[in-house]
């Protein structure tokens, strides 16, 4: 199994049951729980105990999914050196492929790391499997903690699903994707956690809310999608592309992140 590179390089799964197996653990005293505490798996016994995730490294969770079963092992986990606020967890998964070898779950992003966290899924259902080399794991690392919330108390799930949207240049938020590996990009917003990196070589691209683009100035990547491709594409951005775009006269109309790009 490998993370699929056409997606994002995220592979999501779906819900982890209550009653999966965790082998190389002390006995629990009786059935356990098992969820995403912000990036950290927590493993809970009902006697009392506690365990997340840099007390699990060596464990190996019998997980399963709608797909069907799979064997994940927690090999290493680490501090995020990026994150300053010391969140965000940092781990080496491995899956059991069929011939019984131990593979990394992940594909190699940008600053070649093949690592992951989990996240909790949707409504705090289930977990979700996240490689940084994807659009979710970049957007957790940016600082949008989907779990958290601003010191002054905006609720950071909405800028990550807008991140998310962004990193893949997913302008009509129906997951397709226009972007390509590699494109350099500056993503900054108002509540404090990004700010604009100030190359003058990038020039404002799009402002962005939890469902995809409010507005769009230019496509980051011409040769995959065009202006005049992008409307037919999103008619609700028809009137909401080139020049009357900027950062400051959509502010108001549902954008919470913005990001400059190469035009």
């Amino acid at each position: 199994m490998t993370v699929d590179a056409s997606i994002a390089r995220i592979r999501t799964f779906g819900a982890l049951l209550a009653g999966a197996l965790i082998a190389g653990l002390p006995a629990a005293a009786g059935a356990l729980d098992a969820r995403a505490a912000g990036t950290q798996f927590e493993v809970r016994f009902d006697d009392g105990r506690v365990l997340r995730s840099p007390e699990l490294v060596g464990a190996v969770l019998d997980l399963e999914f709608a797909a069907g079963d799979m064997k994940l092992k927690i090999d290493a986990v680490e501090r995020d050196p990026l994150d300053a606020t010391g969140r965000v967890w940092l781990h080496t998964l491995l899956f059991q492929a069929a011939d019984g070898s131990w593979q990394n779950l992940c594909m190699a992003g940008p600053d070649g790391r093949r690592q992951g966290f989990p996240l909790a899924g949707p409504g705090g259902v289930g977990v979700r499997l996240v490689c940084t080399a994807g659009a979710q794991g970049k957007c957790v690392r940016f600082g949008y903690h989907p779990w958290s919330s601003t010191p002054a108390g905006r609720e950071l799930a909405p800028l990550h699903a807008a991140c998310v949207h962004m990193v893949r240049g997913d302008y009509c938020g129906d997951d397709r994707p226009s972007t390509e590996n590699g494109t350099l990009i500056d993503v900054y917003d108002r509540v404090g956690v990004q700010g604009s990196g100030g190359d003058p070589s990038l020039a404002f691209e799009a402002a962005w809310g939890p469902e995809g683009a409010v507005c769009v100035h230019h496509t980051r990547v011409p040769k995959n999608l065009t202006l005049e491709g992008l409307t037919a594409k999103c008619p609700q951005l028809k009137q909401r592309v080139g020049a009357m775009c900027s950062e400051n006269s959509e502010q108001s109309a549902g954008a919470v992140i913005f990001n400059r790009s190469r035009m």
